[in-house]
């Protein structure tokens, strides 16, 4: 990998918090694990620092590269990094792992300190809230008394969306992207048909799969081709894929005749071999049970009058999971409260994936606001 404009390679870091964590669900860890990474220096009045949250399949490695493996790059690399929109040349980067992932922090694949056992189905249900909590015991280790800015896309943006209601106090700037206050019904029900091919599988032995020494592979393949057709837009579908035969000719088979099909086989076939099926199951309910204005009969702008931060609210035109609308809805609201809130609505063909990807006016709105930031 070049290391032009890159933070180069990244280490890993672990911090083992001993304390208690009491979760919205009722239940309490007696005490968990996070892995992050940080790129970046952090100034000496410790008011250069932005977190990067990551959404359903992302990470703590948001940018850079391993040593060991230099194929590894970071999900954000194309964003972060030295002369990057997020530049580590001014700010100081910190990406972690949340709470109940399956890249190191403890999650399902973690021992369960009361039984020796892997948690596997064991380990309590967490929400967005929730990591935001454990989020806040990690900027506490690190002595960062406020993030100059939260920043993420879709389940990230709304973390950077709690954390400005949690903590207003300690949340300068919120930039949320491609994201929405609360999931519809229908991306609700996306969710369940996805989990319900994990559940199903007879691999899955009740979330226990880790004792049997199987990991549900089908089911979790299938979740991931049904959430990856809603992260495309038709748009872009039909210009990478139309109907292009794989073999050139109708077999009139089962195996997949046309490309878009080998892709998503691809696409699930990949996710499975590396992601935990529990996990998975776990972020997308926290993904459905988010809703700040829940508690307050529904009244968005009432539930976000606790918001000090200023705001950057940025949308994609194809994203039709998490639509302009319902980033509007958290500009409506914050506008109602007269928060500062800038908002941009951009037009790529690229559907939900567009945060991820390397567009120049999208990464030109982050570079400008981010370059208003007084640290």
């Amino acid at each position: 990998m070049s290391q032009e404009n890159s933070v180069g390679f990244v280490i890993p870091q672990r911090i083992r918090f001993n304390e208690p964590i009491a979760l919205r669900c009722g239940a309490k860890l007696p005490g968990f694990e996070l892995v992050y990474e940080t790129y970046g220096q952090l100034n000496p009045s410790r008011s250069n620092a932005i977190l990067v949250c990551h959404a359903l399949s992302g990470g703590h490695h948001v940018a850079g590269t391993y040593r060991d493996n230099p194929q590894n790059v970071g999900w954000w690399d194309n964003l972060v990094g030295p002369g990057k929109p997020l530049d580590t040349e001014k700010f100081f980067v910190v990406g972690v792992n949340n709470l109940g992932g399956c890249y190191g922090s403890t999650g399902p694949m973690s021992v369960n300190p009361q039984t020796g056992k892997i948690y596997g189905a064991d380990f309590p249900m967490i929400t967005v809230e929730d990591w935001v909590a454990a989020q806040a015991r990690l900027a506490d280790h690190l002595e960062i008394d406020t993030w100059a800015g939260v920043i993420g896309g879709s389940l990230g943006g709304m973390q950077a969306l709690e954390w400005s209601l949690q903590f207003p106090d300690r949340t300068r700037n919120a930039i949320v992207i491609a994201s929405a206050p609360k999931l519809s019904a229908q991306n609700i029900a996306f969710n369940e048909v996805a989990r319900q091919a994990i559940i199903s599988d007879p691999d899955f032995h009740g979330g226990h799969y880790a004792e049997h020494g199987v990991v549900p592979r089908n089911g979790l393949r299938l979740a991931r081709m049904i959430g990856h057709i809603t992260y495309l837009s038709d748009s872009q579908m039909a210009e990478k894929f139309g109907r292009q035969l794989r073999h050139g000719e109708h077999r009139f088979s089962y195996d997949g005749d046309f490309e878009i099909e080998s892709y998503l086989g691809h696409q699930g076939n990949k996710f499975a071999s590396f992601f935990d099926a529990n996990t998975y199951l776990i972020t997308t309910k926290a993904l459905d049970y988010f809703d700040p204005a829940y508690a307050f009969d529904g009244n968005l702008p009432m539930a976000l009058a606790r918001a000090k931060a200023n705001f950057l609210v940025v949308s994609f035109t194809t994203d039709w999971r998490f639509s302009p609308a319902r980033s509007r809805e958290i500009v409506f609201a914050l506008l109602h409260n007269r928060r500062h809130v800038a908002y941009a609505e951009i037009e790529c063909d690229a559907g939900h994936d567009s945060f991820l990807l390397d567009d120049a006016h999208y990464h030109g709105v982050i570079r400008a606001y981010l370059e208003n930031i007084t640290v």
